[in-house]
């Protein structure tokens, strides 16, 4: 059966989207300070002021920062022009790991992903749509903005951001998730989400010798503060409100099983990461799998020499049954020394260069 060919190693692009004041720019920041030993590029692009805390941590790195001020990315610029600035990101002695572009909040989401989508840069790929809302303005924001159903119908993560502010924040998480389709739903207050979310975070150590952006900033540094200056002591706990479960077999797993396990994947369960070994189904490859809420996709990539096969997997999430998951995968298992010709459909269609439509949902 012909497999693909393996792809090089490639920097994930998430598009941050969401409407004026939803508080993506909050967010980028806690991302920018709370991204581990991670390097993160940013192509910054909005008709406003940005806020000074962004600008601080993205003028100390003028080389991982992109700055767009004339006006709505999907409109100023095309394809070609997107992938300019991916390129300047993407080049290898910036040691970028990740490349988050906060969209205009007058954006069409949409049209970012189909841009990201028809890019022909080898060393970049799309990494999934995040949505950014504002629990306290949500209902005059949808009055207001009628295409936000659609816009949340499309993402991959939805953040229904400043829950401390809502008098109804429980209505406002309900109602998003029916809207929401099959994205995954963070609340959350001062844009505080794990960072694991949507990318990996690598340990300080990594990063010897090469600056990243927890060189640039303490723990009290702006952004650590609510906006009415209290410091949050829980900031350093990210994951107290999360549940992970981590999955190592030695035996390989069975694609059309892994499939049935990734379609009814449970709300809640907000990132999968890790390696799958197909066995007799790819002999050569093994798959790394990245999942951000509904948004998934596999990597074929050749084993390393000399390394054991074996697939390891993290699940991160809130309120999932971690023991049921667990068992949900180890059904997935196989010996099965023979493959099914057509075993592998369901996996291949989520590897990067099939014909998409982001508004079709993965």
């Amino acid at each position: 059966m012909r497999q693909p060919s393996p792809q090089p190693q490639q920097i994930p692009v998430v598009v941050l989207a969401g409407f004026l004041g939803s508080g993506k720019t909050t967010l980028l920041n806690h991302l920018l300070h709370r991204s581990g030993g991670s390097r993160i590029g940013a192509i910054v692009n909005d008709f406003g002021a940005i806020e000074i805390d962004a600008m601080a941590v993205a003028g100390a790195l003028g080389d991982s920062t992109v700055s767009l001020g004339n006006g709505c990315l999907c409109c100023a610029v095309d394809a070609s022009e997107l992938d300019q600035y991916l390129e300047k990101l993407a080049e290898p002695s910036l040691g970028i790991d990740v490349v988050v572009i906060e969209a205009s909040g007058l954006a069409e989401p949409q049209e970012l992903v189909r841009m990201l989508l028809a890019s022909e840069l080898p060393g970049i790929v799309y990494g999934g749509l995040v949505e950014v809302v504002d629990a306290a303005e949500f209902d005059a924001t949808r009055a207001r903005h009628p295409e936000l159903d659609r816009h949340l119908a499309l993402a991959d993560l939805v953040v229904v951001n400043k829950m401390d502010r809502a008098v109804d924040g429980e209505r406002v998480l309900g109602l998003v998730r029916s809207l929401a389709d099959r994205a995954a739903v963070v609340p959350a207050a001062y844009g505080r989400i794990d960072p694991e979310f949507l990318f990996d975070c690598r340990p300080s150590e990594e990063r010897i010798g090469q600056l990243s952006f927890d060189d640039l900033h303490d723990h009290d540094a702006p952004g650590e503060h609510g906006e009415h200056g209290e410091h949050n002591d829980h900031a350093g706990h990210l994951h107290s409100a999360y549940d992970s479960l981590s999955f190592t077999s030695a035996r390989p797993l069975d694609p059309r099983r892994l499939m049935e396990f990734l379609d009814s994947r449970p709300e809640g369960l907000y990132r999968i990461k890790g390696y799958v070994d197909f066995g007799p189904y790819d002999v050569r490859n093994r798959y790394a799998v990245h999942a951000v809420g509904r948004f998934l996709r596999f990597y074929p990539e050749p084993w390393p020499a000399g390394e054991e096969r074996l697939t390891q997997l993290v699940l991160i999430g809130s309120g999932i049954d971690a023991p049921a998951l667990d068992h949900q995968l180890d059904a997935c298992r196989s010996d099965a020394p023979h493959a099914d010709e057509h075993g592998m459909w369901g996996v291949l269609r989520y590897v990067r260069g099939r014909d998409e439509d982001p508004a079709e949902p993965a």
